[in-house]
């Protein structure tokens, strides 16, 4: 960050940098003490005049209308808020004025006698990310500061709750917590300061050994701060902003779906039957019924999977290229797509970091994986001897079928309907009262039919539990919100 000698003069057009950042930092009691320095010194640093204004502070999209103001505790601006003199905002006010000053200066003073850690977080936010979600107009330099304070108030609640063992405060009284916005520097600095306000006597928020046993826990889990960023940016994404990504995540996990029912069909027929018996050949057999990909990639090239990995790897590349084409060519494309959302929000990333749509490429191809190596180990050794006699078959049968005039069922069809019939699974060409497959292939054991029913079994119970979460996501989201509206009610707003 650099300063800029300007009120709200943010830097714009950046890409490398990361949308929100949230650099965590606390300090001791005993540190400060020695150091001559005290806690209530950081409202001077907070409320300083060249950092800081609320001159420009307004919605940027419309005005908050006087039913939203009364819905919204602690709701103040300029115009409304004569009283409140000072930028430095709590979990009441958006604004304090110099009694809630004092009183705050009184609390942080109290942490620091009873040996307590003062904690800092501050949010460092890019420029166009703050003028993509309406916050900030770089022409006027006007900031939405109200929306921007009331998700740091939201987000303070998780960082003090959330952050250590216990919650931080024993109750709500034992916290003192404020922020404010900088605009002196090149991006928009919102800083958050808190502290527990008695002596911490509980054994499970207390360093237990080491060189700082018995002070206070000052580390914040990166989980936490992680969870609080997102949280931080979901409450401030405009609804343009949030569309946008919910449509690009709902259009990839359609096309996921699509791939993973379509996969039993279109892997158990003709055209595959060779890869599918190298794979078998290939998969360890004193390992039956625990064959998994793993934590391993696909194409690594090391372990006893490793082999039957590579050579499943394979086929879905040819399954990708041919019968799954569209479907797979639209999920990599709104996946790549999300990757520069995340590029956008999160700055670019390290070489050995994977991106988001390789992370969930990965995953597909790790679930078609498994579910196959699953329901191949439903085949008995007897039977897979069949799959054998395909093979040595396969040639002559296609030659036959060459010379009869008759399309090969083995070619990729060019149309929907040519498609749908050349992915049918071998069975389905069985004649009830034959071991053979039409004239092609015989099949003893009935392999591929086992396979292919067991597979889609497995895939509609896997659907309908994923169903199941998400009604029962929604059901305790709609609970949540009853129970807030109840809140209110009881309090007379």
């Amino acid at each position: 960050m650099a300063k800029t000698g300007e009120i709200a003069a943010f830097a714009l057009g950046e890409k490398k940098t990361a949308m929100v950042n949230l650099p965590a930092q606390f300090v001791t009691s005993s540190t400060a003490d020695m150091k001559g320095q005290k806690y209530s010194d950081l409202v001077d640093y907070a409320d300083n005049s060249k950092k800081t204004s609320d001159l420009n502070n307004d919605s940027i999209t419309d005005l908050i209308d006087l039913k939203e103001q009364f819905s919204k505790r602690g709701y103040a601006n300029r115009n409304s808020a004569v009283t409140e003199t000072h930028p430095i905002f709590g979990q009441e006010k958006l604004n304090y004025d110099n009694h809630d000053i004092s009183v705050l200066r009184k609390n942080l003073d109290e942490a620091q006698e009873n040996g307590n850690n003062i904690h800092e977080l501050a949010f460092s936010i890019r420029g166009d990310w703050l003028v993509k979600n309406n916050l900030y107009d770089p022409e006027t330099r006007v900031i939405d500061q109200n929306k921007l304070k009331h998700a740091e108030q939201e987000v303070a609640k998780t960082l003090i709750n959330n952050g250590f063992n216990l919650p931080l405060g024993e109750d709500e009284n034992d916290i003192v917590w404020f922020g404010v916005i900088h605009q002196d520097t090149d991006h928009l600095n919102m800083h958050l300061w808190f502290a527990k306000k008695s002596q911490e006597t509980r054994p499970e928020m207390i360093k237990q050994e080491g060189k700082y046993k018995g002070q206070p826990i000052g580390v914040i889990p990166l989980e936490v701060i992680e969870q609080a960023k997102r949280q931080f940016r979901k409450q401030l994404m405009s609804s343009q902003e949030l569309r946008r990504h919910q449509e690009i995540l709902k259009g990839v996990g359609g096309f996921k779906k699509e791939i993973v029912e379509a996969a039993p069909d279109n892997i158990l027929n003709d055209r595959h039957a060779k890869a599918i018996k190298q794979i078998y050949d290939a998969l360890p057999q004193n390992m039956k019924g625990r064959w998994q990909v793993g934590n391993a990639h696909l194409t690594a090239g090391k372990g006893k999977m490793a082999k039957a990995n590579q050579l499943t790897n394979q086929l879905l590349d040819d399954l990708f290229d041919k019968e799954l084409k569209p479907e797979y060519e639209g999920f990599k494309s709104l996946a790549q797509e999300y990757d520069a959302i995340n590029i956008e929000d999160h700055g670019v990333m390290h070489k050995v970091q994977c991106k988001w749509s390789e992370n969930k490429e990965e995953e597909l191809r790790k679930r078609l994986a498994n579910q196959l190596y699953k329901h191949l180990a439903q085949i008995e050794d007897t039977s897979i001897n069949d799959i054998d006699q395909q093979m040595s078959e396969l040639p002559s049968h296609v030659k036959k079928s060459d010379k009869g005039g008759i399309t090969d069922k083995t070619k990729i069809a060019s149309s929907p309907q040519e498609k749908k019939l050349a992915s049918k699974p071998l069975i389905n060409n069985v004649n009830p009262n034959s071991n053979h497959i039409g004239d092609q292939m015989t099949v003893r054991g009935g392999s591929f039919n086992k396979i292919s029913r067991l597979w889609r079994q497995n895939i509609r119970a896997e659907t309908n539990a994923e169903r199941q979460f998400l009604r029962n996501q929604k059901k305790i989201e709609q609970e949540k919100a009853q129970e807030e509206y109840e809140f209110q009610i009881s309090r007379g707003m």
